[in-house]
């Protein structure tokens, strides 16, 4: 805490001194602004990793570290968030964005010299389908063909009888894209089914897709979707093994107590344009930590930090301090088994009547952004209208909030989730007329509510980590069977200390959604199975003298574009 209170000295120092509007333009963090000795990016990211493997990595620094030593079909410019060529040199869609064909480059190698392939990543994805409940973000891949269940176990085709296909099968039935209906049909008699990835050739990939997706090139720029080498055979005893065959920009060299260390990948395509010769990424016990370490010049970025409210203000003056909204929203869903929330009227009335930007500004101490969507880089589409939402109530048989059941509210054992659960239940009950009973449990407790139906609205937190609108309702919305429970103790050993974060993973597992598939926000807004509420924000300290490197709200960072500037 020592370090906190000298930020609060100099704050309040240059307070006395008149310049508090000064600061955000012209004065750093107190930093010692010369560049590291040698061409090195120096980067605090959050928690020691857990596994370099990309089925697994589930966040940073696991994801950035895998973004830096693997690549995909893709990439996401950071700072426009439209997808770019990665292995993937170019790609066409069908007509109705159902079938995506990709031409992979043919100079992508893998770090022991051989080629990097199309069947590199069928077996790659196939691979995801076996490990299922240990991949966090599987959800990501539930609308390609034959990867919307977990009930089965994929088996590679004949390669002697289907050698020009080269498709894989499954053994027992699945389901195949509506896009092609005489092999759904040739796939029913002999009581198989499709995977929807296909190799045409060494060097083009097609895939097959359940629901159209107009951003699918974005969606596979998502680290799970990169291929690992022989389909992960190295990763079979030790998750963080340097002894790693990888295609990226850099290449793993050490994992030390504190430090994991990445030297320049001299194989690698774009090898003549990556700036950097290595990348440190350090883990800190605490914030405090890694803050001193900041300002004695010891690290050059610091990202994924968690700080106070009050220490977020403090940082929030100085130049090298900079934030922008995350890609994740905070929202209240609804239970609609039980009545009246299966009333749309009613759903729509609790969401027109919070007050959003309060919200955000008294319980987000201004560090949390008001949710009128789910997505959180869409324009406002959810309207406050109490008189409004007064006279939805009225229609659905509740004048003056008279004669509605009391709400249960269940929310996780969290101080600012508790703050903002009081805020809104005193919004309804002003507004509305409606009381609401707020249930806090621990996490394991509350997901076993979730699964027995014991609340009528629940809040949860969805990480978006792809540009893709379908999957990213299919991340808030899910319409098919849960995963099976073991995902949770799967999880849990894995990434033992995000507890929070998995709760919010695990209940996409039970939380799902009747009706027809919501692949649209417009879809979403019509039905309205939640209210969004507010969307985080991540925010980093930089120096200077690192350029290039991007904040951007779905944390994605291109490290072979980032540089050192020297003077």
């Amino acid at each position: 805490m020592k370090y906190l209170g000298f930020l609060i000295l100099v704050f309040l120092f240059l307070q006395s001194c008149g310049k508090e509007q000064e600061v955000e333009k012209s004065i750093a963090f107190l930093p010692k602004n010369k560049p590291p000795a040698i061409n090195e990016l120096r980067w605090s990211n959050g928690k020691k990793p857990r596994t370099f493997d990309p089925a697994k990595a589930f966040a940073p620094p696991e994801t950035d570290i895998v973004r830096a030593i693997f690549k995909g079909l893709t990439d996401i410019d950071p700072k426009t968030l439209q997808p770019i060529p990665a292995i993937a040199v170019s790609w066409q869609a069908s007509e109705d964005y159902r079938v995506w064909t990709f031409q992979l480059r043919r100079d992508a190698k893998w770090t022991n010299g051989e080629a990097v392939t199309a069947t590199d990543f069928v077996k790659s994805w196939q691979r995801l389908i076996s490990l299922s409940s240990s991949v966090p973000h599987i959800r990501l891949l539930k609308n390609i063909v034959g990867m919307d269940t977990e009930k089965i176990l994929p088996i590679f085709a004949d390669e002697e009888k289907d050698n020009k296909k080269s498709i894989l099968e499954f053994a027992n039935n699945g389901v195949l894209g509506e896009d092609n209906a005489e092999r759904k049909a040739s796939s029913e008699q002999e009581g198989k089914a499709f995977f929807g990835v296909e190799a045409l050739d060494d060097f083009t990939l097609r895939v097959r897709l359940v629901h159209p997706d107009r951003d699918f090139p974005a969606l596979v720029a998502h680290t799970v979707f990169y291929p690992v080498y022989q389909g992960g055979k190295e990763f079979r005893k030790d998750d963080l093994t340097t002894e790693i065959t990888t295609n990226g920009a850099f290449r793993l060299v050490s994992v030390e107590k504190d430090v994991v260390i990445l030297e320049k990948n001299n194989l690698y395509w774009g090898a003549s344009e990556t700036f950097l010769d290595r990348i440190k990424i350090i883990h800190f016990e605490n914030s405090e930590e890694a803050l001193e370490a900041y300002r004695n010049g010891d690290i050059d970025v610091l990202t994924n930090a968690t700080f106070t409210p009050t220490a977020l203000k403090l940082l929030a003056g100085f130049d090298d301090f900079s934030q922008t909204v995350h890609s994740a929203v905070n929202l209240y869903q609804f239970n609609q088994l039980n009545p009246p929330f299966n009333d749309r009227r009613v759903r729509e009335a609790l969401a027109i009547s919070i007050e959003r930007d309060r919200i955000a500004e008294d319980e987000g101490s201004g560090f949390v952004k008001p949710a009128f969507s789910y997505l959180p880089l869409s324009e406002p589409k959810i309207k406050e209208d109490v008189e409004r939402a007064k006279k939805l109530l009225s229609e659905a048989g509740f004048s003056n909030g008279e004669n509605f059941p009391t709400i249960r509210l269940l929310i996780n054992r969290n101080d600012m989730q508790r703050r903002i659960a009081r805020a809104i239940a005193k919004m309804w009950e002003r507004n509305l007329n409606i009381k609401t009973e707020i249930i806090v449990k621990e996490n394991k407790d509350l997901e076993i509510a979730v699964r027995n139906s014991e609340f009528d609205i629940v809040r949860r937190g969805v990480v978006l980590s792809t540009m893709s609108e379908t999957a990213n309702m299919i991340l808030l919305f899910p319409k098919d069977e849960p995963f099976p429970s073991e995902i949770s103790e799967v999880a849990e050993g894995i990434f033992e200390g995000e507890s929070e974060e998995l709760l919010d993973k695990r209940l996409e597992n039970w939380l799902i959604t009747g009706g027809e598939a919501i692949t649209s926000e417009e879809k979403a807004l019509q039905e309205l199975p939640a209210i969004p509420i507010y969307f985080p924000t991540a925010y980093c300290l930089m120096k200077p003298y690192v350029k290039n490197f991007v904040l951007n709200p779905l944390d994605s960072v291109l490290l072979e574009k980032v540089w050192i500037e020297r003077k």
